[in-house]
């Protein structure tokens, strides 16, 4: 599943029904358009829907699949975390020029991080950084 820093730049924002595909095809790992919609809440979309969205992740490089005759499985080629990564720099970059001290900031100001929160990141960002030393 890896991706190269190329194919990640190209990387664009899904739409809410391409994320909604894509987060069952992270649950699941792989299936075919039958276990993607048994997953989806109700009302259920169409088959053919979803088979559309299927097919059009795999044309932007999310999905990929297996062909077993007429039928493809279908299974994720961006993992979960690089596209939360990715949506969290674009995210950064777009509103608030590329600062996550800005981000962090927001949230204090708007009282949606509390200092319980705050040391938890703190302690975070000092066990990255541990690591980061060690390498």
């Amino acid at each position: 599943m890896q991706r190269t820093i190329t194919k990640l730049m190209e990387m664009k924002e899904l739409t809410r029904a391409e994320k909604q595909i894509m987060q069952v095809l992270w649950e699941i790992e792989k299936g075919f358009v039958k276990d993607i919609v048994e997953q989806l809440p109700d009302p259920k979309p169409a088959y053919n829907t979803v088979s559309t969205i299927v097919r059009i992740l795999e044309t932007k490089g999310f999905v990929a699949h297996k062909a077993y005759g007429k039928t493809h499985e279908y299974f994720p080629q961006v993992s979960k975390e690089e596209y939360m990564r990715f949506m969290m720099n674009d995210m950064v970059d777009s509103y608030f020029g590329g600062s996550f001290s800005k981000l962090v900031s927001h949230f204090v100001k708007d009282k949606n991080i509390g200092l319980h929160e705050l040391d938890e990141i703190l302690k975070t960002i000092e066990k990255g950084n541990g690591k980061k030393k060690k390498q």
